[in-house]
């Protein structure tokens, strides 16, 4: 019985690092990049993330890959001088008023 108890809790934590991973590899990079105030959380900050998922115990082999493969990304986004992400602005849609002067032609 207690095979299975931490066998169920060693899937769950598992489960939990893949799922911190990916959610950092999905923002650490816009994160980094910010707005003109600078970065929403600075490298040191995912460093230490980073760091804290390595010191998990028994995390399989595609998970230490991906951890190094974020470091990886990490280091170059330090070297690199990030300049702010561009702010997408909505256009707003064109009402069907605007379209009236348009010819429809005959088929």
């Amino acid at each position: 019985m207690d095979n299975f108890l931490t066998s169920s809790a060693g899937s769950f934590k598992s489960t939990l690092i893949d799922q911190d991973i990916a959610h950092i590899a999905r923002v650490m990079r816009p994160s980094m990049h910010g707005d003109l105030g600078g970065a929403i959380f600075p490298a040191v900050y995912w460093r230490k993330r980073l760091f804290e998922l390595l010191e998990a115990e028994h995390l399989t082999n595609s998970q230490l890959c991906a951890i190094d493969d974020l470091l990886l990304q990490l280091d170059d986004l330090c070297a690199k001088e990030l300049a702010p992400l561009p702010v997408a602005t909505a256009q707003p849609a064109a009402s069907r008023d605007a379209n009236r002067h348009r010819v429809r032609r005959r088929r």
